[in-house]
């Protein structure tokens, strides 16, 4: 029998700023939602203000995790210390494996315009946190898509999607949802995936749910276990992420920019960075 999965929290996340002051949403990685095994940060950055997002994210150091860079509006530069450069443009992901460590900025290739996405950070086993770092562009042209009776899904992560973590039997699931009014989504996740919605444009609802929980744009919700997800648009419609993952199961030691296992190796991580030994 199948169990769908409930809309189990839901959170509009927090206002804050990043890097140089660029202005977003965090929508996992908050006082209220610290993480989900093995995601552990969201944020969504959405603005026509270039003052939002003009001064970027600088030069700074990873470890211990990987990036999913995702463009809806905007071009992003990466830059990093292992000589990799990139621009993200509208409908691409970057897929970063930071590993033993690099540092990398991240700025607007455009000094006006609207500029709108998301980053998520997925962590790493610790057989895999002292990998090497590795790059991954892929542009929208080679995101497949599928169209559905009242949706269209964009796969950027998982079956055909071109998103691959470094992590053993990570097996992440990212797809990008366009909802119609009143039409019905169905996908089918393992049972044993932690997920969740980030609602970006318009509202949804849980269709099996009594009451049935709505999640308007912009928040994230989460949802209980099962085999499948199934959504209907509201009045609007409705534009969203779909993420799934193969929870880790270990310990997390996390400070600003490094994720480890345990407090000895985060001094490890902060001492290699000032010893310039860190990418």
């Amino acid at each position: 029998m199948t169990e769908t999965r409930r809309i189990i929290f839901v959170s509009p996340g927090m206002p804050t700023s990043d890097g140089a002051g660029v202005k977003l949403t965090r929508m996992l990685g908050t006082q209220q939602l610290p993480d989900l095994d093995p995601f552990l940060m969201l944020d969504h950055f959405r603005s026509g203000d270039a003052n939002d997002y003009i001064a970027g994210f600088p030069d700074h150091p990873h470890r211990g995790f990987e990036t999913v860079t995702i463009m809806k509006e905007g071009r992003m530069r990466h830059r990093d210390s292992r000589g990799n450069e990139g621009v993200v443009a509208p409908g691409g992901i970057q897929w970063m494996t930071t590993g033993r460590g690099l540092i990398h900025s991240e700025m607007p290739e455009q000094t006006e315009g609207r500029m709108s996405g998301f980053q998520l950070w997925v962590n790493l086993p610790a057989s895999h946190k002292m990998i090497e770092p590795d790059w991954h562009d892929h542009p929208a042209e080679t995101v497949p898509s599928e169209t559905l009776e009242g949706a269209k899904v964009r796969i950027l992560a998982g079956g055909e999607g071109p998103g691959r973590s470094a992590g053993p039997d990570a097996d992440i699931r990212i797809l990008d949802v366009e909802l119609e009014a009143g039409a019905t989504f169905r996908e089918a996740l393992p049972h044993g995936h932690n997920a969740f919605l980030a609602v970006y444009g318009g509202n949804l609802q849980g269709i099996h749910e009594t009451p049935q929980p709505e999640v308007k744009d912009p928040a994230i919700a989460v949802l209980s276990r099962g085999d499948e997800v199934a959504l209907r648009g509201g009045p609007e419609g409705a534009h969203f992420l779909l993420v799934a993952g193969q929870p880790i199961g270990e310990p997390i030691a996390r400070h600003g920019p490094f994720v480890m296992n345990t407090q000895n190796e985060l001094r490890e991580a902060f001492n290699d960075f000032q010893s310039g030994r860190l990418g």
